[in-house]
């Protein structure tokens, strides 16, 4: 059977099938993937074919793992020498910033931005709270907005809390690729 994995809770997985059946899974012995050095050979959106454990306890063995399209790492936390793997075979990356309550800094999206260049994988920003902004956040926005629209990217600004701006941003995530 394949499936994409949804969860990762360290040497346990949540996979779900072509069917949409959820299953619990684990590795099958070591894995061992070309040209990176993991604390986890899984990440959340592999594709993986796995094979029945238990089917009472809706329990699977992952005997293989898909090649990844793309994927998001960081440094471990624990080995340096090691990456993280985030995140696999992703089409869209979304990042919700603020600029009141707390404040997300500039900085902050620039590096987000660069690991998505990076790996190859499009960005959105989302700037949220929008309920929340006077003309001095408002006005900051808008620049932000100019800038990072200027050099390519999709911006927009929502309220979560009233949902103001929101059908917008549904319509840009809802048409997404099925990877299975």
């Amino acid at each position: 059977m394949q499936g994409i994995v949804y969860r990762s809770t360290g040497s346990w997985y949540n996979v779900k099938d072509n069917e949409g059946q959820m299953w619990n899974a684990r590795l099958k012995g070591i894995f061992k993937l070309d040209d990176i050095t993991s604390t986890n050979p899984i990440a959340v959106g592999d594709v993986v074919e796995f094979e029945m454990e238990n089917e009472n306890e809706q329990s699977v063995t992952i005997t293989k793992i898909h090649d990844r399209i793309n994927h998001i790492n960081r440094q471990s936390p624990r080995i340096k020498s090691q990456q993280h793997i985030v995140a696999a075979n992703l089409d869209q990356s979304l990042l919700i910033a603020t600029i009141k309550e707390p404040r997300t800094s500039q900085g902050f999206i620039d590096r987000f931005l660069v690991t998505c260049e990076m790996y190859h994988v499009p960005a959105i920003i989302l700037f949220n709270k929008l309920d929340l902004y006077k003309e001095k956040e408002l006005t900051k926005f808008e620049k932000l907005k100019e800038v990072y629209e200027s050099i390519g990217y999709k911006v927009a600004g929502v309220s979560l809390k009233n949902g103001d701006g929101m059908t917008g941003m549904r319509e840009l995530l809802r048409k997404k690729v099925t990877l299975i």
